[in-house]
């Protein structure tokens, strides 16, 4: 099985990051990560795309799960990236973050996950943020 998951250090990313953890471990599956830039403070020592993806590689091999990671491409819809990279690796599952918006921001704006959740060729698993504990 393979399982492509779109992530971004947000609490969103971070909740979708652990549902794709959580299903390869049970279906022994392979991981891709599509890894978008640290967006957490902005006073946050920066590093290239590519170490947070090494950085990233590195916590999941930590945790036993088979994974590539590709770093986000700049100059890529993240969209067509996580569809691209579903479809190359015969994805069975996508995972994504999503988070609230207003009717506004929908209308204008358009997002990321309902192009995934439209578009997408495999089942898409949307999780919401943690709970705030």
């Amino acid at each position: 099985m393979n399982i492509v998951v779109g992530y971004v250090h947000t609490p969103e990313g971070e909740a979708a990051l652990d549902a794709a953890i959580a299903q390869a471990r049970v279906s022994d599956a392979d991981l891709f990560v599509i890894s978008g830039p640290d967006t957490g403070d902005d006073n946050a020592f920066e590093i290239s795309l590519e170490q947070h993806a090494d950085a990233l590689s590195t916590r999941l091999d930590g945790l036993h799960v088979r994974n590539v990671v590709y770093p986000h491409d700049p100059t890529t819809d993240p969209a067509d990236e996580i569809l691209d990279r579903a479809r190359i690796s015969g994805a069975d599952l996508i995972v994504i973050g999503v988070r609230r918006r207003s009717p506004v921001g929908k209308l204008l704006l358009g997002s990321t996950a309902q192009r995934v959740l439209l578009e997408a060729d495999a089942p898409v698993l949307a999780v919401k943020r943690h709970p705030a504990t």
